[in-house]
């Protein structure tokens, strides 16, 4: 029985050293097409890269430039408008507007911080 047991052990090693000389034998092919197939891979990235670089430089760069650009002249255009037309009525004031329990830390502590003239809404009859 003991016998037995020592035999299945070392067969898989045996075996193995068995297939080791022909691997080697193999091993010179299909190590250089490895090696052959990563390098392509290598060279096909690189040149993706660049690829990249320039579409980020001179399409997305420019792209963006035209856009902001666009962004400020409608602005500027939205603003021209508002300004030729008459006064905006007084607006309805409704009971959960404009709750402060607490003044805030700033100016003169009714305005958020982000508040913005032009376009906020601010009843000065309601400031404590």
């Amino acid at each position: 029985m003991f016998a037995a047991r020592q035999v299945t052990r070392t067969a898989p090693r045996f075996a193995a050293q068995l297939r080791t000389p022909m691997q080697r034998r193999f091993a010179s092919t299909a190590e250089n097409e490895f090696i052959s197939e990563r390098q392509h891979i290598k060279e096909h990235a690189q040149g993706t890269t660049e690829l990249w670089k320039k579409i980020s430089l001179y399409a997305v760069v420019p792209a963006l430039a035209v856009a902001g650009a666009n962004a400020y002249w409608l602005w500027t255009e939205h603003w021209e408008h508002w300004s030729h037309l008459p006064p905006l009525p007084e607006r309805t004031e409704y009971p959960y507007q404009n709750i402060r329990t607490k003044n805030f830390q700033w100016g003169d502590g009714d305005k958020t911080l982000f508040w913005n003239e032009g376009v906020n809404y601010h009843n000065h009859d309601k400031t404590k």
